[in-house]
């Protein structure tokens, strides 16, 4: 866009869509942007999906990642920098006359600061409607059918699907390798991090899984990526559509 094709874009396409990603480890077969890459496409497919209603803004390429640091390659943002990227990209598109922002986000390291964030809005900037939504949550119904490890998650079945689908030239298919499948592979504190139901216990993924996996990837199909994205672009545009005539 020009300037001048943003200025018009304020009124044709009220909504901004800013993809959120992090560049961190995924195993030894996917690469370090997979969270980004993710995120990048399906706001892609969701702007298309909206039909002009709204434009995607500048991308946040690295999130909070600080989990993933016993691994090589990972890059992470403090929660305290994140935050103030989110916010300064708010504002500066706020100044602009842009009232609705979405942040789609492909990894869950960005979500508490993405609640924070919103929440500090509703006081500096009563009038902006801020959003933020995850990818493979909104399709958690889709990767239960799936044939899933007892653990999984980061670099598993689910998200080796959807690389699968969205950007296959990203997966080594061959170096592909299985990491934590079960809960009895986990320590007691490692336990805890990793199941649900009970106080929060934030872990390093190295105390986790070895190699960063939790799941099997090489189970994963293109054709459960593709059931995972169609779910999460249909929910993500059905909400902004509603959110647009609120």
């Amino acid at each position: 866009m020009t300037t001048n094709e943003a200025a018009d874009a304020v009124t044709a396409s009220p909504v901004v869509i800013i993809p959120a990603g992090a560049v961190e480890q995924h195993g030894p077969g996917m690469a370090l942007a997979t969270d980004w890459v993710r995120a990048e496409r399906v706001a892609e497919l969701v702007a298309a999906e909206l039909g002009g209603r709204a434009v995607i803004g500048p991308p946040l390429p690295v999130g909070v990642s600080p989990h993933h640091l016993a691994f090589a390659g990972t890059v992470t943002l403090t929660t305290t920098t994140f935050a103030a990227v989110v916010r300064e990209y708010a504002q500066s598109l706020y100044r602009h006359g842009w009232r609705k922002v979405l942040v789609i986000t492909g990894h869950g390291g960005n979500n508490a600061t993405l609640t924070t964030v919103a929440q500090d809005l509703l006081t500096t900037h009563p009038d902006l409607r801020f959003a933020w939504t995850p990818l493979t949550a909104l399709a958690r119904d889709v990767v239960s059918g799936m044939r899933v490890s007892e653990v999984h998650g980061h670099s598993g079945e689910a998200e080796t699907a959807q690389m699968l689908h969205l950007a296959p030239h990203l997966v080594h298919t061959d170096r592909l390798a299985a990491g934590t499948t079960s809960l009895d592979e986990l320590d007691p504190p490692a336990r805890l991090a990793y199941d649900g139901g009970h106080p929060t216990l934030t872990a390093r993924y190295d105390t986790i899984s070895a190699n960063g996996v939790l799941g099997d990837p090489r189970r994963a199909t293109r054709d459960d990526g593709r059931r995972i994205i169609d779910v999460v672009v249909l929910r993500i545009a059905s909400f902004v559509r509603e959110w647009l005539d609120a």
